[in-house]
């Protein structure tokens, strides 16, 4: 039996602003209908799961349900990102996703020991990448039991 999608925020880490775009209507077109948030390197991700800078009102910044992550990106990379998230109590349970374009064993397996929830490889084609944001809504969405948040402060 399938609930209902849950109607969580989707934060997505990703420098390639064409990706992004091609990641939104995806998320469109499999009918994954959640609020997705793009950030452009692990800065700035950082920044928002903190509430720094121009992230700092939580209504305007709400806490993210899932992360999608990007390993390669200025500034801080997403395993620098990735590292810092799972070492902080207050984010380590926020379920994060790399989605990149590194099929390298090397990242695949830094990802995991480093406490990634899912290592997926960017699709070549937009109907593969269709059909992954349609799998992973389902199943991130409807299928998983996510953590409640556990309130902590964002500061």
């Amino acid at each position: 039996m399938n609930k209902s999608p849950r109607s969580i925020l989707i934060l997505v880490a990703d420098d390639d602003t064409e990706d992004c775009m091609l990641i939104r209507d995806a998320f469109e077109e499999s009918l994954v209908l959640n609020e997705v948030v793009f950030v452009h390197d692990g800065e700035e991700l950082l920044d928002y799961l903190k509430h720094r800078g121009r992230f700092a009102d939580p209504e305007t910044s709400p806490r993210p349900g899932l992360i999608l992550l990007d390993l390669n990106m200025p500034r801080k990379d997403g395993r620098e990102a990735l590292l810092e998230i799972k070492a902080d109590p207050c984010l380590r349970k926020t379920p994060v996703v790399v989605l990149t374009t590194s099929q390298a064993e090397e990242d695949i397996c830094r990802s995991y020991d480093l406490g990634v929830n899912s290592y997926i490889t960017k699709p070549v084609t937009f109907d593969s990448l269709v059909d992954t944001m349609r799998v992973l809504g389902h199943y991130w969405l409807q299928i998983v039991e996510l953590p409640p948040e556990n309130g902590c402060p964002w500061s």
